[in-house]
């Protein structure tokens, strides 16, 4: 009685839809049939009523195989626009037998069968490949199993749909080559703090000009610069237009993030700081601009 209500239990949790194999096992039971019917073959009967109870059989063994798995979406690694990117979900088997020939189809994806042992956790990873950047919904997440005979397809719906934010595709110029072109020091000039006397060695750019005016030649403190080199990126500055820029400033990020350098991005509407907003903070504006 416990096993019924645990199988009726299992089984609601289940979709089932048909295969090739059952057209071509309906076929051979109605072919067994009228040969039995016609000949009055024992043989023939005996076959016929084994492979009926096989087909019958197969199902609890198919449902509970797959239905007693426990499924969840983990997430996705950074996704960037044109490229593949891995998604996750995790798998546990609590039951005391292995569950053999289990799937993930994401979408009209599927992916190559695993077996998840009793007792077992497996983490299982699907690709992804978002068109552009935003926000994107990508599912359904399935798992599935034609086993044992492959006549029947178990599904277990793991997720409807999910939604991800999908970066822009880093592309553009290294970081190092807009270093070597960087004359200027980094930082905006209401930043500097005060000015001291020039010695002919400063770069020509932190010469403050109106001391010139007034006889005198001085040069620009920055305060960011004092503290620490700190990169300053100006969206408008970075490509021809607003998807070329979004592609280069993600470029610079990711090589920042690598190098472990402080920086900023001047956008039209804001200053995004590397130090006040973590680096995903940073992409995600750039992915929603």
């Amino acid at each position: 009685m416990n096993f019924l209500r645990t199988y009726l239990r299992t089984r609601s949790r289940l979709k089932q839809r048909v295969t090739r194999q059952s057209v071509i096992l309906l076929l051979l039971v109605i072919g067994l049939f009228m040969e039995a019917y016609m000949h009055n073959l024992n043989l023939v009967y005996i076959a016929l009523f084994f492979t009926i109870a096989l087909a019958m059989a197969a199902i609890p063994v198919g449902v509970m195989n797959l239905g007693r798995l426990e499924a969840s979406f983990e997430g996705c690694e950074r996704l960037f626009a044109k490229s593949e990117g891995n998604c996750f979900i995790r798998v546990v088997n609590p039951g005391p037998d292995t569950s053999w020939a289990v799937s993930l189809r994401c979408g009209d994806e599927r992916f190559e069968p695993v077996s998840i042992e009793a007792g077992h956790t497996r983490r299982l990873a699907f690709t992804v490949r978002p068109p552009e950047r935003g926000r994107h919904t990508f599912g359904p997440i399935v798992l599935e199993s034609l086993f044992p005979l492959g006549t029947i397809r178990f599904e277990l719906p793991v997720s409807r749909r999910f939604e991800a934010i999908v970066y822009p595709r880093p592309k553009g110029r290294p970081l190092q080559e807009f270093l070597a072109r960087q004359e200027a020091p980094f930082g905006e000039e209401s930043d500097f703090d005060g000015v001291s006397s020039y010695h002919g060695t400063q770069s020509a750019s932190r010469i403050h000009w109106p001391s010139v005016a007034k006889g005198e030649v001085m040069v620009k403190h920055f305060s960011k610069e004092r503290e620490e080199r700190h990169l300053l990126f100006d969206f408008q500055k970075s490509g021809r237009d607003d998807e070329a820029r979004l592609s280069q400033l993600t470029l610079w990020t990711l090589e920042c993030e690598k190098r472990g350098l402080p920086f900023a991005i001047r956008m039209p509407d804001r200053l995004l700081e590397s130090r006040k907003e973590s680096i995903d903070a940073i992409l995600e504006t750039l992915a929603t601009y």
